[in-house]
């Protein structure tokens, strides 16, 4: 399947990067290369970009797409956590700009046997980095049930988490928990028939909540954005795209301090 991924909010971000013709930048979530296709754009051959993504296929998808400019981009498959020590193993202590653009890409999503997706039957996957050993099915067929109510409480930010939770502990009672539809059917007859119509799907936020759990999407983050910042030269930027109140709720709290 082709990497498709629409880069969200392009033209701001690039906008805000305020990118120098000789700079340094580096995108830690690289994906599709769209984001860092524009910054490359802009750069001239004393100019550097340094995409990071720990997902193989982006990796793939990215190097192709920005053949045109690589005397100008180093590609690194990793996660972002690891940028600081990325960059200085490249002799690169400081840089005028980094991206994030957080959360789960479209191409992930729609890849069926990704298990991201509660729309697509799959083995419970959900892995961005497929070197992790654990899957989503460990956590589902794993967690007892107060963590199970707690991740989906806390990452889902769903009311019924602690129903949900109950009937994912009984179903697995009676054989794993091992596909994608399963896991959204048991989700669904665990969320009153009233409440189903309004919302989106009901899976939506348990498939989020066992996401972020798995691929320790928060804990990354705010591990990351002090490092991130002193990485920056003078007047570089830090643009950070979120997608929920918990990832924008972890950068603003940062940003203010």
């Amino acid at each position: 399947m082709t990497f498709n991924h629409k880069s969200v909010m392009l033209a701001e971000t690039i906008e805000s990067l305020r990118i120098k013709p000789d700079g340094i930048y580096a995108d830690g979530t690289l994906g599709g290369g769209g984001h860092s296709y524009e910054i490359c754009r802009r750069l001239t051959d004393n100019g550097r970009l340094i995409g990071i993504d720990q997902d193989k296929d982006a990796i793939q998808a990215a190097t192709q797409r920005l053949s045109e400019f690589k005397n100008r981009v180093s590609i690194v498959r990793d996660n972002y956590v690891n940028m600081g020590s990325v960059l200085k193993g490249m002799g690169i202590n400081g840089v005028d700009g980094i991206l994030l653009d957080l959360g789960v890409s479209s191409y992930q999503l729609d890849t069926g046997e990704r298990g991201f997706s509660y729309q697509i039957e799959a083995p419970l996957d959900m892995r961005m980095d497929d070197r992790n050993p654990v899957t989503a099915a460990d956590i589902v067929n794993g967690y007892s049930l107060q963590e199970l109510a707690s991740i989906i409480r806390n990452y889902g930010e769903d009311r019924f988490a602690q129903n949900i939770a109950k009937h994912i502990c009984a179903e697995r009672e009676k054989a794993p928990v091992e596909t994608t539809t399963q896991l959204a059917e048991i989700i669904k007859q665990a969320i009153p028939m009233k409440m189903r119509v309004t919302g989106g799907h009901p899976a939506k936020r348990t498939f989020q909540a066992i996401r972020i759990e798995l691929n320790k999407e928060l804990t990354v983050l705010r591990d990351s954005i002090d490092m991130m910042i002193d990485m920056l030269n003078p007047g570089g930027r830090l643009c950070i795209i979120t997608f929920h109140s918990l990832e924008d709720r972890i950068v603003k709290d940062a940003f203010r301090k």
